[in-house]
């Protein structure tokens, strides 16, 4: 008994991408933080050592361009065309 194969048209290829792209960020503002303020007031003899201190400030950034899920499709569509071999 010999058998039939039916075979119809395909839908090809589908390429998907989910690219997270670029990210633009405006100005970052990290607390207005400043340096020593020293005032030094009306000095009348003798000498004067005015010591500041060290400053330093740190700014921690998390960015992320994630570009999701991507979706492909590579369905025959309609209209296709089926033979039996």
């Amino acid at each position: 008994m010999a058998q039939d194969i039916a075979a119809a048209g395909n839908g090809g290829t589908a390429d998907a991408s989910a690219n997270g792209g670029a990210v633009l960020t405006g100005d970052i503002n990290s607390g207005l933080n400043s340096g020593s303020g020293v005032a030094v007031g009306d000095v009348d003899d003798g000498a004067v050592a005015v010591d500041a201190g060290d400053v330093s400030s740190s700014t921690s950034l998390s960015i992320d361009a994630d570009g999701g899920t991507a979706i492909a499709d590579a369905s025959g569509g309609d209209f296709n065309f089926a033979f039996v071999s």
